[in-house]
């Protein structure tokens, strides 16, 4: 969901930036490794601890036959990342290792089951390197007020101008009933002119407005076609960010440019993807 601290859990390994890892909601998860290899921890503060002492994330660590890694409960964002160093050992399924269980696809058995008591994570065994962490700057704070930039869509017409002012002046409460599919906002309608239409395909970060005028804004796991009126679609980098925000928290909007989010969409992939790391 958090595509931003995956990428920085695999940059901080030198893995292929896709490379497979485990993305952990809100916490409790205890892992013992079995073989010697490193990890990287970013995402959020699940006050992770390694054989009882405190293990901060936004770094690496090594890991030891017998060494015991647990995690406790998020103390800011939602979903932390782990990624082992070459990464996890998951057979793809159409071209993706990720765990859709609503689907039954990928994860470790190709049915969309999640982790069990006693399950595996195939890794390989590697040999000690240089410990790196992510420097202050970069890591995000994820109890800060979040105002999320929209691109308007070929749709923003379908709103009169005191709806997008209502929209653009007002702020959204996070639903309990959201996931990574998407997050259902609660606040002031957003009503369109028409309240359906032919189904399209979604992307990422799109704002649908169902009849009742509450925003939900699709996520990783959304639907791959929908019949409702967009708004427009969330700009990628806040579209991350959202996936760390828990229910309840307030958001705001403002607009962006297409070519603005273009931008620094491709400085934040030239960065992370491109850019060696310092020696």
């Amino acid at each position: 969901a958090d595509e931003k601290a995956f990428l920085w859990a695999n940059r901080l390994l030198g893995n292929p930036s896709n490379s497979p890892g485990v993305e952990i909601a809100l916490g409790g998860l205890q892992l013992e490794a079995r073989v010697s290899t490193r990890i990287a921890l970013t995402g959020a503060d699940l006050q992770a601890s390694l054989n009882g002492q405190p293990l901060s994330p936004w770094q690496t660590a090594r890991l030891n036959p017998g060494d015991r890694l647990h995690f406790g409960y998020a103390r800011s964002g939602l979903r932390g990342y782990l990624a082992v160093q070459g990464g996890l050992r998951v057979t793809p399924v159409l071209g993706s290792t990720a765990t859709v269980m609503r689907e039954h696809l990928g994860g470790l058995d190709g049915q969309g089951s999640k982790l069990q008591t006693g399950d595996w994570l195939p890794c390989d065994t590697r040999p000690e390197q240089m410990h790196r962490r992510v420097l202050a700057d970069y890591i995000p704070d994820y109890r800060q007020p979040l105002t999320l930039r929209v691109i308007a869509g070929h749709q923003h017409g379908q709103f009169h101008k005191t709806a997008l002012d209502t929209f653009y002046g007002s702020r959204y409460r996070i639903g309990a009933q959201s996931d990574r599919m998407g997050v259902r906002l609660q606040g002031e309608p957003v009503p369109a002119q028409t309240a359906s239409m032919l189904s399209e395909g979604i992307s990422f970060g799109a704002i649908q407005v169902p009849p009742d005028g509450q925003p939900i804004i699709l996520l990783k796991d959304r639907q791959t076609i929908g019949g409702y009126p967009k708004l427009g679609t969330l700009h990628p980098l806040d579209a991350f960010a959202l996936a760390q925000i828990p229910p309840n928290s307030e958001v705001g909007f403002k607009a962006i440019t297409l070519k603005a989010a273009q931008q620094q969409m491709r400085t934040f992939y030239g960065f992370l993807l491109e850019r060696p790391w310092p020696r």
